[in-house]
């Protein structure tokens, strides 16, 4: 099933929108929405839009939206080769949920676990100068994740924060090393 852009996805848009350059990863792309923010970028050479899910990949190939844009069926970066300039992720990021068994959302046992698997593998796919976009809630753990990406020896910077309803917050942060 493919995930439909909801106030996250646009959120995270918004800095996709102003920061992305060079050879660009949208892991996780969904409905592809943030490939599609970057490829319009000038400063954006190429856009790899990689998911787990071959529904997703499929339906964003059948579009044909830009030149830039290639496809890959992924579990994280295992079909992912080469470096990127700016990797894109907007993860599953909510603790399990047994009433509800969506893979777009659910993030692990505790909602940080695919964001620890993916901050451990995204080191060897950064350029030199490249940069992270990622996006988590409040509900996955904050303090969980920046412990994770000082574990991980990340350099990182809030670029925004909003509210949404039932004191859940979301952030953006961009990562380097």
């Amino acid at each position: 099933m493919v995930y439909e852009p909801e106030e996250d996805s646009y959120f995270l848009k918004s800095f996709v929108d102003k920061l992305a350059r060079g050879r660009v990863l949208d892991m996780g792309t969904g409905s592809g929405l943030h490939a599609i923010a970057a490829a319009k970028r000038e400063d954006v050479e190429s856009v790899l839009a990689a998911d787990i899910d071959q529904q997703a990949i499929l339906s964003l190939s059948k579009q044909k939206l830009s030149k830039k844009i290639s496809c890959a069926q992924s579990n994280l970066f295992s079909s992912v080769k080469g470096k990127f300039d700016t990797i894109i992720f907007n993860p599953p990021y909510l603790p399990d949920d047994e009433t509800d068994a969506d893979l777009a959302l659910d993030g692990g046992e505790k909602g940080h676990e695919i964001i620890e698997r993916f901050l451990k593998e995204a080191k060897s796919h950064l350029s030199k100068d490249g940069f992270i976009l990622l996006l988590f809630s409040s509900r996955t753990g904050k303090e969980e994740v920046d412990t994770i990406i000082k574990k991980e020896n990340y350099s990182s910077e809030l670029l925004g924060k909003e509210s949404l309803p039932f004191f859940e917050e979301l952030y953006v942060y961009r990562l380097s090393i």
